[in-house]
């Protein structure tokens, strides 16, 4: 039983030093953030240039789960994205713009 114990305090350790979006691909999340037109409500919403949302100051996303709800509510509300295509988005804009670890 310890020797369970302490191979799933070992895997969950694992698990947390992986990439936040390891099964997503930043190039496959930056064509969908493009064919989507992605950014169209993010200059629409803060008056800005298109990377200002994700640059500025007091930006909300502080997280990787942050932001994979924010890529989510996103979703909800414009492009009908898959799970999959959600993870390739924030892998992408993870790449470019946040650098979560």
């Amino acid at each position: 039983m310890k020797t369970i114990a302490i191979l799933t305090l070992s895997l969950l350790s694992l698990a947390a030093l992986a990439e936040p979006f390891a099964g997503g691909d930043a190039k496959q999340g930056k064509a969908l953030f493009d064919k989507h037109n992605c950014n169209s409500c993010h200059v629409a919403m803060i008056n800005g240039g298109p990377e200002a949302i994700f640059t500025r100051a007091d930006r909300k996303v502080k997280s990787p789960a942050d932001l994979a709800a924010q890529i989510k509510r996103c979703g909800s509300v414009g492009a009908k994205l898959t799970a999959q295509e959600e993870l390739h988005i924030s892998a992408y804009l993870n790449q470019a713009f946040y650098k979560f670890k």
